[in-house]
């Protein structure tokens, strides 16, 4: 069982940027299909899929192809990942507050009533939420 499933999901991203992977399989969940989202919607990596449940009833995969960058495409595409909500202590901000990541050059994910959103977007509709995790 793991206790914190986004922190999984960003570490298995950041491990295989690290190895030069391709593409990083995660279990599947709502949120994380949601930050998949986010991530391909802001040019972070290039596609994801969500691979069918098993016939036991049991949760499907998310597979995230990965971004790189340069002539040879050598330099990824995300930078750096950081969880900032933890289970033992939630983080949540005010729309006044809300962090600008790396000079507004990255970007803060952020749970709130309206679903999973960016800064960016938080900002627009006036909504403050949990910050979830950092990506530059």
């Amino acid at each position: 069982m793991i206790t914190d499933p986004i922190a999984d999901m960003l570490a298995r991203i950041n491990n295989a940027i690290k190895a030069r992977k391709d593409e990083v399989s995660v279990p599947s969940s709502k949120i994380k299909v949601a930050i998949a989202d986010i991530l391909k919607r802001e040019g972070y990596i290039e596609d994801y899929v969500v691979s069918e449940e098993n016939k036991k009833g049991t949760q499907g995969t998310l597979i995230i192809k990965l971004k790189y960058l340069g002539k040879r495409n050598t330099k990824p595409a995300i930078a750096g990942v950081k969880r900032v909500s933890k289970p033992g202590r939630r983080i949540y901000s005010p729309v006044e507050e809300i962090p600008y990541v790396q000079k507004g050059l990255g970007l803060a994910i952020l749970s709130t009533n309206k679903g999973i959103i960016t800064d960016h977007e938080a900002r627009k509709l006036k909504v403050g939420g949990e910050i979830l995790c950092y990506v530059w």
